[in-house]
């Protein structure tokens, strides 16, 4: 394990990094922070320009991770909804201060915002 030069180790990182660094990943997890629980179509619609394909193998990475879980009920036609683990809801919390951060970045904001995230705030948080 190398330590930075503030004493801190820097290793734990590397495999919440490759995971959170997907793309659609951190929103996934602010998606559902936020919401609680939500299901498939739900998320494409948070998520709009994510391919049906791109976001099953990402909820399938997180759920591997153990930051989501994936719950199916039995009915017709079936019915599945996606929620935090208590790993996922830390994740959640320890995002919102980079989400707030980004915010205030000029250079970093997209010129045109999605119009879902209009109605998701982190100020009360």
């Amino acid at each position: 394990m190398k330590k930075d030069s503030n004493g801190v180790c820097l290793c734990p990182l590397e495999g919440i990094i490759t995971t959170i660094s997907k793309k659609w990943a951190m929103q996934v997890i602010s998606a559902l922070g936020h919401h609680n629980r939500l299901r498939f179509n739900d998320l494409m619609s948070i998520l709009d320009g994510v391919s049906p394909k791109s976001l099953t193998d990402l909820l399938k990475e997180l759920q591997k991770k153990g930051l989501i879980r994936r719950e199916a009920f039995p009915e017709v036609p079936p019915k599945v909804e996606y929620f935090l683990t208590d790993d996922g809801k830390q994740l959640c919390e320890a995002i919102i201060p980079l989400i707030k951060w980004a915010e205030k970045q000029d250079d970093l904001r997209q010129e045109i915002c999605n119009p879902t995230c209009k109605s998701t705030s982190y100020s009360s948080k």
